[in-house]
């Protein structure tokens, strides 16, 4: 059904006129079309226009390239996070893949809401700074096949490191998720610049590192049975890869709980972990004793 709408959607963009509105839309690039112009029928600075469309090439615009056009409530600050509006037929999968980031951090960003309950108009955060590789990667190919006339490569956004801003005082000395723990890789870029969590193994139970409340509780594609934490001064912890979860949304936690059992990849369980603070990752040796 999604796929439906989309299609019935991407049809509708690729039929408007040029002199009709296309603020909002989806459109589809026609013959003689550049960036420039379509930025001035939307009314819309040209570089909000190219945020909103990131791997496309002003130069190599393709005949059929569908772009995406904000509205003049969405913003685009540089790294973001981004001010999106949700349209018809988006899931945070469909969103997290025009974008090149993770559905699990736009989760993550908006976790007050229920991924299966998003409604037309809703704004929601889109955090680009830890844009996975495999969505870089499929966003790279899109944008590849979309601009077949290229004659060089796209060239791939670096992910800007996390803020290094001072943490609240509530934020110190919280224990680790997992009893006897073993830190296998660190919170950091990768080889190829792109941000990754830190990932434990320990104890086959993950427990919340502070109290607070449980928003999200439930399965994420690629990261398995996921548990996000809300805790006061607007601190959030992630528990992913878990195999089975002990709590549910809404639902009031202490420091210490335990929250899920956590997969096992192979000898011993891992828990990819993450500590946020208003959206952004923080570094977990930050906070925790």
């Amino acid at each position: 059904m999604t796929l439906l709408i989309v299609s019935v959607l991407a049809g509708c963009a690729g039929s408007a006129t040029r002199t009709e509105n296309i603020g909002g839309r989806w459109i589809s690039v026609q013959r003689g079309d550049t960036l420039g112009e379509i930025a001035r029928r939307a009314h819309v600075p040209l570089i909000r226009l190219q945020r909103f469309n990131p791997g496309v090439r002003a130069r190599y615009l393709a005949v059929g390239q569908r772009l995406l056009v904000p509205t003049t409530r969405e913003r685009a600050p540089s790294g973001g996070p981004y001010r999106y509006q949700i349209r018809p037929g988006d899931t945070f999968s469909s969103i997290a893949r025009h974008f090149r980031t993770q559905a699990g951090r736009i989760q993550a960003a908006n976790s007050r809401l229920d991924p299966q309950d998003l409604r037309t108009g809703q704004l929601i955060q889109v955090p680009l700074y830890a844009a996975s590789t495999a969505g870089s990667s499929m966003a790279r190919s899109d944008a590849t096949k979309s601009s077949a006339s290229s004659p060089s490569a796209v060239k791939r956004r670096p992910t800007p490191k996390p803020a290094s801003t001072s943490l609240p005082r509530s934020a110190k000395d919280w224990p680790w998720p997992l009893a006897n723990h073993r830190v296998i890789r660190e919170f950091g870029p990768d080889g190829r610049g792109t941000l990754q969590p830190m990932l434990l193994d320990g104890d086959t139970n993950a427990r919340a590192v502070a109290s607070g409340e449980v928003r999200f509780a439930g399965s994420m594609r690629k990261l398995g049975k996921v548990v996000i934490v809300h805790h006061s001064d607007n601190m959030q912890s992630v528990y992913a890869q878990c195999d089975s979860l002990s709590v549910e949304n809404g639902q009031r936690v202490s420091q210490g709980e335990i929250l899920c059992r956590v997969a096992s990849k192979g000898s011993s369980p891992e828990l990819l972990f993450d500590l946020r603070q208003g959206g952004k990752p923080i570094n977990p040796r930050r906070v925790l004793r």
